[in-house]
């Protein structure tokens, strides 16, 4: 298993031309550190006429780009058309995996909902679609289980894998959005089994957790090794399910810096883990 960092956390700037400075930053910065693998979201295709542009930062600092990720509503023709314009160009960069989720439900209700199979069946469609397009270009596309979306917990989960084909969609699974789901992330690994293509690595103080209501539990997210999640364990299961991809570490909000929690989780993963 290889380790990668997710970069989005470094832009902060609607200017093109300072986001283009700070994905670079990103780059040096985990490279420095010890990742040789990073993805980022997809819109930072938006700065770029051109993926050489882009492939040449990477290259500049020896890194692989390997995966974008993008969002999904409900909107699904224009969801589609959207992303295979951001596939297209992470197929031009180099990168073999395209990360994706619902963007959310899109209106002032509760996060967390019972399982919506009408919502469901949208994303299953979208996912479907793309996922035979992505793989016509040399992609895998990973859906992505995330907190307040529709496809959350674990019944949206099992719904969504048993509508969408295994031959091109893969998933996704976050260790601290699984957790937040009240799963257990090693469960779902051998639930998913060969289905899971890609992997997103956080840790989660679930004391933190216990008092956390709405989008606060995902303040509870933490550098790995400052939480609760068993990353050994986690790291047993997808060997005993044959997993032998990219293990990408990302925290949305740094309680200090980006830099301080790459090095902290690349520490752990180096220290702990033996990647």
């Amino acid at each position: 298993m290889q380790v990668a960092y997710t970069g989005w956390t470094w832009i902060k700037s609607g200017d093109r031309d300072l986001a283009v400075r700070q994905l670079e930053d990103s780059f040096r910065d985990c490279k420095y550190i010890g990742y040789d693998h990073v993805e980022n979201f997809a819109f930072i295709s938006d700065y770029f006429e051109d993926p050489s542009e882009l492939k040449a930062i990477v290259d500049k600092y020896d890194l692989d780009l390997c995966n974008l990720y993008g969002h999904f509503m409900f909107d699904a023709e224009a969801e589609i058309a959207k992303a295979k314009k951001q596939i297209d160009f992470l197929a031009g960069v180099g990168g073999r995996w395209f990360n994706c989720q619902n963007g959310g439900f899109g209106d002032d209700g509760p996060r967390e909902r019972p399982t919506d199979p009408e919502k469901l069946d949208v994303m299953c469609y979208i996912a479907n679609t793309l996922g035979e397009y992505a793989i016509g270009k040399g992609v895998k596309l990973c859906f992505h289980p995330h907190y307040g979306t529709c496809v959350f917990n674990e019944s949206d989960i099992d719904y969504f894998a048993e509508h969408t084909n295994p031959e091109y969609v893969y998933f996704c699974v976050d260790t601290a959005h699984t957790t937040v789901a009240g799963m257990d992330p090693e469960a779902l690994i051998r639930k998913l089994g060969k289905r899971i293509a890609y992997m997103h690595l956080k840790d989660v103080d679930t004391y933190a957790l216990r008092t956390a209501e709405g989008p606060q539990k995902m303040a509870a997210f933490r550098t790995l090794g400052h939480g609760t999640v068993n990353f050994p364990a986690v790291k047993a299961a997808l060997e005993e399910v044959g997993y032998d991809g990219i293990l990408c570490v990302e925290l949305d909000n740094p309680k200090i810096s980006n830099y301080h929690a790459a090095e902290v989780s690349r520490t752990f993963l180096r220290d702990v883990l033996d990647l």
